[in-house]
């Protein structure tokens, strides 16, 4: 075969094996990002943070600037309930799904997402400025508000990873939120940057590390059935007859709980 052909054939291959890798990578980002849920859902979620006694629930909250309800507050019932009414909580922007962490990723499984629905946030603000995040969950059909956590950081982050182009995660065993984008896992705090660098990491370099940290904790696993920290808990928040209202979340509701992981919890639960 002359040279002509040679290179005529290694170039012809060549652009087969891009096309090729063209024509598989949406495939392989589309399989990567999670499923957003409708505006259908989304609309429902907010209608449930706007019900008189969740904007109550809200106005105590603030006047209560995180201190529980099973603690003292140093002030009188009635100053307490003037103070809610002074907060005059409302809320704003949009309600966001929170994606966190896919248990099915950390095992592996072809095709899963990266992350998946857990909540949905709406951010809310009082008269003297203090912020707190809404979450509600779907529960028995509907959507019911489940949690009240103090700051923004759920529509803070998914603000910010959309502004690039890109949706906004949380692997709540670290406290650490992520960017999605073009198959990387790019950080969005410091928590995440220690974990995967100031520049990020591949989607399949991510599902190793994760693999690493957490493939053994899995729902099923020796650790899970040990009860040791609870395992790679799966279940959606608030999941009791009531509703959680709290005055800051947990590091997580998807956690791998306990000191034997070296969890750090941003904000303690607290069940109003």
């Amino acid at each position: 075969m002359s040279n002509h052909r040679v290179r005529a054939t290694r170039t012809a291959t060549a652009l087969a094996a891009v096309a090729l890798t063209l024509a598989l990578a949406p495939a392989a980002h589309a399989a990567d990002a999670p499923a957003a849920p409708g505006p259908g859902e989304l609309a429902a979620a907010r209608s449930a943070t706007q019900q008189p006694a969740v904007i109550d629930q809200l106005g105590h909250f603030f006047a209560r600037k995180g201190v529980p309800p099973t603690q003292r507050l140093g002030i009188s019932a009635a100053d307490e309930a003037r103070a809610a009414t002074a907060a005059a909580p409302r809320l704003t922007g949009d309600t966001v799904p929170v994606y966190t962490l896919s248990a099915a990723f950390v095992a592996g499984r072809a095709g899963t997402p990266v992350a998946e629905v857990e909540f949905t946030a709406t951010t809310a603000v009082a008269a003297d400025g203090q912020r707190a995040s809404v979450w509600t969950a779907r529960q028995g059909g509907g959507w019911r508000v489940v949690n009240i956590a103090s700051g923004g950081d759920e529509t803070d982050y998914a603000a910010a990873a959309a502004a690039d182009g890109g949706t906004a995660f949380r692997e709540p065993q670290l406290d650490a939120w992520y960017e999605l984008k073009d198959g990387r896992v790019l950080p969005l705090d410091e928590d995440a940057r220690r974990s995967v660098g100031a520049h990020g990491t591949t989607v399949a370099a991510y599902q190793r590390l994760v693999h690493q940290r957490y493939g053994d904790k899995l729902p099923g696993s020796a650790y899970d059935a040990s009860g040791k920290a609870g395992g790679f808990e799966t279940a959606a928040p608030g999941t009791g007859a009531a509703p959680l209202l709290t005055a800051g979340a947990a590091v997580g509701i998807t956690v791998l709980a306990g000191a034997a992981l070296g969890l750090r919890r941003r904000r303690a639960r607290i069940a109003y």
